[in-house]
């Protein structure tokens, strides 16, 4: 979508005639005789998520896009009416598991639940766009919650995917997606904003969907022992039912415009075997005995089923978040873009593309040889998970990396991956680690080390990664494997030694590795807190417009900070609080805490800002409140003068 130029809105006379605007104010406007051009009214003034300008038809829209929980704050009133429209998509289900002897698999979650006021755009389900939402300068802020996609059942111990959460504008809530069923019994998928997928152990049907947010999973083929399950339920249509010897396909999702690009969202998760899935759904993994595949982040798509043969056990794949998009129309552009790819914005004389997702950055007619600004963060590391009595480390920070690079003549593509974070395991075991981000390949971001885990009286490292993840409490020592990238980040810290040692503290990204702070800390022995996450980075002056949240905040009340370390798990006694994200004080840099047995659960590491999971601590028990959490997706950001 290309830029409009903008209209002169000087008030002077013009030497150059304006004979129509002359007849305007002296015919029609009674203006006695000027050829001033009336100047063009404003949009509302407001911030809060990362800001889209573009043009669609003769309109100029503003977007802002939440991938985290945050606010929508309106400062000021515009011209062009005293409302908004708004996309509300919830996070999707979590995919059924499966552990059995049979050749079976599972259903797969359903979407997030869809609601649009967009016009010329459904709601989900085969609803009508909803009317916009009124806004005003009193109260003004209103609070967006970007809802967690629902965990995977846990292949050994659990056949059910966990449903999603719910996402939040305002007045405006989106039902969490559904979770797939597996062996269970009742084996139905479970309602939410779509429905999950049946289970093999009949009847098997597929969940509800909500009216005008989602619709129904697909039910299950039935008869062992090749049971297979349904496909979770989509915004833009009903899981499949599983036909014999393979998994229902999920859902399809529904396509809207309102960020100013294309996106298809909140598809459902195919069942276990082979179901297709579109949307942000995981499709259902071939190969037996895995993990299954997870829904993309921000698209609050639902998780695949699990697919297990021989004895052995298939998990399901997490739910994608959700997303909040909100839109009003502005006067015009500040400048014109010279390239495309990514949220586009302007701001201190600079067009700046914000890439939340992968994509591509391709030149435009109107480039010239330019040095572009980047900032390149990678996924962050997710927190480990305690067996016993000890804390778990927190989660690394992707790795960090920030300067100039010349973009050459036109024509010049260059993909861009924007990591995901590690996602969230249930159950003992070593924190994942991150997935790189790169801005053409030579500039890439290391991802997070993933935080780690007690094993029953030994414990042991954390991963290596652009920081690295924190040792578990109980005995692992200082360095080892969890150092950082050089140039990207920093190393893990070390858990306490003893009883009941707190767990480390994840390394923290940082544009100077060689910076204590941006070190993760070290548990301390004894009834004490885990170690605070390494602190993050905040980007630079270029990215810090004011009307965008990009990042998360930061130490001192300041905005736009990333790649902060997950902090370590608390003691097992229950009185240890987990350490605090991205380091004293926090959260920072959108990192997240690490767990307090039996009081406060671990938090995720924020999307979009590369920064580590919380760690866990043992021992993990349903509902697996103890667990570590997930690390934050990665973010790309390129400017260059407008």
């Amino acid at each position: 979508m290309g830029a409009r130029s903008s209209r002169n809105t000087t008030q002077n006379n013009r030497s150059d005639g304006h004979l129509l605007e002359y007849f305007r104010n002296t015919f029609v406007r009674g203006g006695g005789g000027t050829n001033a051009v009336p100047p063009i009214p404003p949009g509302l003034t407001a911030t809060g998520g990362v800001i889209s300008d573009y043009t669609s038809g003769p309109a100029v829209y503003r977007a802002h896009i939440f991938t985290s929980t945050g606010t929508f704050t309106v400062t000021a009133p515009g011209s062009y009416g005293d409302t908004v429209e708004y996309l509300v998509v919830a996070g999707g289900g979590g995919g059924g598991a499966e552990s059995t002897s049979a050749t079976v698999s599972a259903g797969g979650g359903g979407g997030g639940g869809y609601r649009s006021s967009v016009s010329g755009e459904n709601s989900g389900g085969g609803g009508s766009a909803e009317s916009p939402l009124p806004v005003s300068t009193s109260p003004g802020v209103y609070t967006v919650t970007v809802g967690a996609g629902g965990n995977g059942g846990n292949g050994p111990t659990a056949s059910i995917g966990i449903n999603g959460n719910n996402s939040v504008f305002g007045p405006i809530t989106a039902t969490g997606g559904g979770g797939g069923n597996g062996g269970n019994s009742p084996s139905d998928g479970f309602p939410g904003g779509s429905g999950g997928g049946g289970g093999r152990n009949g009847p098997g049907a597929g969940g509800a969907g909500t009216l005008n947010q989602g619709y129904n999973g697909g039910g299950a083929y039935t008869p062992l022992p090749a049971g297979r399950g349904g496909g979770g339920g989509g915004a833009g249509g009903a899981g499949g039912n599983a036909p014999p010897g393979a998994g229902g396909n999920g859902g399809v999702g529904v396509i809207s415009l309102i960020s100013g690009t294309s996106t298809q969202r909140a598809g459902g998760g195919g069942g276990g075997n082979g179901g297709t899935a579109s949307g942000g759904g995981g499709a259902g993994d071939l190969g037996t005995n895995v993990t299954a595949r997870s829904a993309t982040q921000s698209t609050g798509g639902g998780g695949a089923g699990g697919y297990a043969t021989s004895g052995g056990a298939s998990s399901g794949g997490n739910g994608g978040s959700g997303i909040v998009v909100v839109r009003y129309q502005i006067a015009s552009l500040t400048a014109t873009a010279k390239a495309t790819g990514g949220a586009i914005s302007f701001f201190g004389g600079k067009t700046i593309h914000t890439f939340t997702g992968s994509g591509t950055f391709a030149t435009a007619p109107n480039w010239t040889s330019s040095p572009v600004e980047y900032v390149v963060v990678g996924g962050g590391g997710g927190g480990g998970n305690a067996n016993e009595g000890y804390g778990a480390g927190g989660g690394g920070a992707g790795g960090y990396l920030t300067g100039t690079t010349p973009i050459g003549a036109h024509p010049v593509s260059t993909t861009i991956q924007v990591g995901a974070g590690a996602v969230t395991i249930t159950g003992a075991g070593q924190g994942g680690s991150g997935t790189p981000s790169y801005f053409g390949t030579p500039i890439t971001a290391t991802s997070g080390g993933g935080g780690g885990w007690d094993a029953g009286g030994s414990s042991s490292q954390g991963n290596p990664g652009g920081s690295g993840g924190g040792n578990s409490g109980g005995g692992a020592t200082t360095g080892g494997p969890n150092a950082g990238t050089p140039g990207q980040g920093n190393p893990g810290g070390s858990g306490a030694p003893g009883g009941n040692p707190g767990g480390s503290g994840g390394g923290g990204g940082g544009a100077n590795p060689s910076a204590p702070l941006g070190t993760g800390r070290n548990g301390t022995p004894g009834n004490n807190p885990g170690g605070p996450g390494g602190d993050g980075a905040q980007l630079p002056a270029t990215f810090r417009d004011p009307v965008s949240r990009v990042g998360a905040s930061g130490p001192g009340g300041g905005n736009y900070w990333v790649a902060g370390g997950g902090g370590g798990g608390g003691a097992y006694n229950g009185s240890s609080a987990g350490g605090t994200g991205g380091g004293p004080g926090g959260p920072y840099a959108g990192a997240g805490n690490g767990a307090q047995r039996g009081t406060a659960p671990a938090t995720g590491g924020s999307q979009n800002t590369g920064s580590g999971g919380g760690g866990g601590v043992g021992p993990v028990s349903p509902p697996n409140s103890n667990d570590g959490l997930s690390g934050g997706s990665g973010i790309v950001l390129i400017a260059y003068p407008s």
